[in-house]
Order: structure tokens, then C-alpha cells, then sequence
């Protein structure tokens, strides 16, 4: 049997953050290690008992992308993963600029949750895919993020194998390492090894940043 996933859960909704947890612990893949319901137990928690997974709320009172920050420098070990039901783009963009590993809307079913969950612990990113096909869809007209270098030029623009293509546009479509391994008839480890590469070559920090740069080339360079 894997080891359970330790996991963190804050949220100032006393009915979400139960479900939340009930859901979790269900599964037998989880134990959650501690709860709360503010930015600053958030950090506290954090720093307290080193869950692998926390997940934050971004309206909870001090602030989810503020906890996000501050969890990021004080404990870059633990996945960081917004659990909201807030689709606004300054959020997102906020969110994912602090190099987050998942973005989830809490319209997400159980099962997805553990799935993807279960995911970012294994060091995939996630973001809900409704969520993620919005966002593509706004990349052409959005105002670039400084850390995905959409100042470019063509010349500058490194290229991607025609493997490396392939496996971005499945990460696209919200597959997993595990789940495009299978699609493609590869080991999830060589999955992980291109993910690597194709981070490194478009010098971005995560999958979600590496698509959102992959459509704007795209954009570009119409076919």
C-alpha cells in the first residue's frame, strides 16, 4: 500500500472545509495533518507540520495568494494548491506567478479532487481544465507574465522536439505525466524526463506557464 499524502486544509467555510477533509480521508490515500482558517494559520500550520500538499482559499480572511507567498518562502517544500471558487483572471494569474502547483475550483467533483491531488504530490501542476481552456482561449489578447518571457523574439523562440510537441499538447488538454504515459505508450519517467526539458527550453517554472507560452507562439506563428 503507498504511503498516505499528507495534506493541510485551510478554509474559513466550516461546511466546504469539512467536506473537504471527509472527501480526503475517504479516499485512504490521505492524512489530513492539520486544519484552519486563515493565512496565518495557514503559514503556522505550514511551518508546524511540513504536509505535503496545503490547500488554501483565496478569499479566506488574510488572504489566499498572500498565505501562498508567504508559505512559498518560509517552506518551498510544501505543494501549494489553491482550493477556490474564484475564477477571476488577477487571482489566477496571481496564483500561478507564485509558481503554485495546482489551481482548483470548488465546483470540482471528489474523485477529481483526489486525482489531481494525488498529482501535484507526485509533481505534476494542475489547473481545473474548464478553467485552463479559458484561459488559453484569452492568451492571444492577455498581457504577458514577465517570468514566461513572451518578449521573445521568433529568433530567440527555442525549439521543441516533435516528442516535446506532442506531450505539451496532451499536458494542454489536462492529461497527467501518468495519463499521457499511457496515451503515448511511454514510462511515466519519460514522461517526466521531457516535462523537464520542455520547462527548461521554454525557461518557464511549470506546465500551466509552458502552455500558456506554447499558444502565444502559436499565435504567432499561425499555420
Amino acid at each position: 500500500m503507498p504511503d498516505v499524502i499528507r495534506v493541510a486544509v485551510i478554509d474559513d467555510h466550516p461546511l466546504f472545509l469539512e467536506g473537504v477533509v471527509h472527501t480526503l480521508q475517504q479516499s485512504g490515500r490521505f492524512a489530513v495533518v492539520a486544519q484552519g482558517t486563515s493565512s496565518d494559520e495557514a503559514l503556522e500550520i505550514a511551518r508546524r507540520d511540513a504536509p505535503s500538499v496545503i490547500l488554501l482559499d483565496v478569499s479566506m480572511p488574510g488572504g489566499g495568494i498572500a498565505a501562498a507567498k508567504a508559505i512559498g518562502e518560509a517552506c518551498p517544500e510544501v505543494r501549494r494548491v489553491m482550493l477556490t471558487a474564484s475564477e477571476t483572471d488577477g487571482d489566477i494569474y496571481a496564483a500561478l506567478e507564485l509558481g503554485v502547483a495546482g489551481y482548483i475550483l470548488k465546483g470540482t467533483s471528489g474523485p477529481e479532487l483526489v486525482r489531481a491531488i494525488t498529482a501535484i504530490h507526485h509533481g505534476d501542476d494542475y489547473v481545473t481544465p474548464s478553467l485552463a481552456a479559458r484561459l488559453l482561449s484569452k492568451t492571444r489578447t492577455a498581457r504577458p507574465s514577465a517570468s514566461m518571457r513572451a518578449a521573445r523574439t521568433e529568433e530567440d523562440e527555442p525549439d521543441l522536439s516533435g516528442r516535446e510537441e506532442g506531450i505539451l499538447a496532451l499536458v494542454s488538454q489536462g492529461l497527467t505525466n501518468k495519463e499521457i504515459a499511457f496515451r503515448l505508450g511511454l514510462s511515466e519517467k519519460t514522461v517526466k524526463h521531457h516535462m523537464t526539458n520542455i520547462l527548461q527550453k521554454l525557461q518557464v517554472r511549470n506546465r500551466v506557464e509552458a502552455v500558456l507560452l506554447a499558444h502565444r507562439r502559436a499565435g504567432r506563428n499561425p499555420t
